[in-house]
């Protein structure tokens, strides 16, 4: 491992100006580290910032970057009103890594393509201009919406997923200020150099993530998730989807996939498609057409197309359905039976 130096802020404004690598939880950046992937020349332990809160504010809800996954999966106001979010982070990792990790560091968790982990092959995220080893190699787990030849890696977050359909916005501060970006496009779609720009600037800090009032899709919201075992792997694809109804018929919905590109991907389209049709299976699929339009395979993974679209049809009949009241240990695993989830 790369010798490096440490520093731990105390306030937002000393992690501003240390301008090195965020430490949170650690459960992503020191992986990297150790697998050699990330090199930085400076830590900023940031785990003691008082960004851990997660409240009600205007009709909505501000989740500290700082919050434990698990905090905020089994928080009240979460599961009375943003269940899909919940499902989410259930979904993902194990209790002990959900106990450790952060909502700033899942947003900011690197791709999980094993390319990018292999520091002997060629990744543009890694080193800009170097190619990418994925094209033409093993892409079963690999994007097949807004990938380029540059670079064919997904983003690895439950929790970005559901907080896109959800409208989230990420705060953030830096050397410039206080800005916001939509938790949709806050991820970098990849250009043909490779990954595109970075999320955050030098110095920037995530400080909360603000979700706006759910209004009547409170109780029809689920997330689905498709993934090799049963727990704590990552998503082949996921969906988030939440449904507003009023007298059988669709009044608002919102859909995002997970798992099929290199960032969370909000199908507007297919929501647009959905307002004033009845809640049904044919209603569903023919949203989900949609929501995979313009797919296309980044190699040996046209399957994955096709799963998408399952995905989708399946988390808008379950939201359809209503929140259970109780989530179930796998939430919404297509492994679960009717009674559990």
């Amino acid at each position: 491992m790369k010798p490096f130096a440490y520093t731990r802020a105390e306030t937002v404004e000393a992690a501003i100006a240390a301008e090195g690598a965020l430490l949170a939880g650690g459960t992503n950046l020191l992986d990297l580290m150790k697998i050699g992937v990330a090199a930085p020349d400076r830590l900023v332990d940031i785990s003691r910032l008082p960004l851990a809160g997660i409240e009600e504010v205007a009709g909505g809800l501000r989740i500290g970057a700082m919050a434990r996954n698990a905090d905020i999966a089994r928080h009240p106001a979460v599961l009375a009103r943003f269940p899909a979010l919940a499902e989410a982070l259930l979904s993902g990792a194990s209790p002990q890594l959900r106990n450790a990790a952060t909502a700033g560091g899942n947003v900011m968790q690197a791709t999980r393509c094993s390319y990018f982990q292999d520091p002997a092959s060629s990744c543009n995220r890694r080193e800009p201009g170097s190619g990418c080893s994925a094209i033409g190699g093993q892409t079963r787990n690999h994007a097949v919406l807004g990938w380029t030849e540059g670079c064919i890696a997904t983003h690895p977050s439950d929790m970005c997923v559901a907080l896109a359909a959800y409208d989230a916005v990420v705060m953030i501060e830096g050397p410039g200020g206080r800005r916001e970006a939509a938790m949709e496009s806050f991820h970098p779609l990849p250009d043909a150099a490779g990954a595109g720009p970075a999320p955050l600037s030098p110095g920037e800090v995530i400080t909360d993530i603000r979700l706006p009032d759910p209004g009547g899709m409170a109780r029809n919201a689920r997330y689905v998730k498709l993934r090799e075992r049963t727990s704590f792997a990552f998503a082949i694809v996921s969906a988030a989807a939440a449904l507003d109804l009023r007298d059988g018929r669709i009044a608002a919905a919102r859909l995002a996939l997970g798992g099929v590109a290199a960032r969370p991907w909000r199908c507007r389209v297919a929501e647009q498609a959905l307002v004033g049709q009845p809640a049904t299976t044919e209603s569903f699929a023919r949203a989900a057409e949609l929501a995979v339009q313009g797919a296309r395979p980044s190699g040996d993974n046209a399957a994955k197309i096709e799963l998408a679209r399952r995905i989708a049809i399946r988390a808008l009949s379950l939201a359809a359905d209503g929140t259970p009241d109780r989530l179930a240990a796998l939430p919404a695993s297509v492994f679960a039976g009717e009674n559990n989830g």
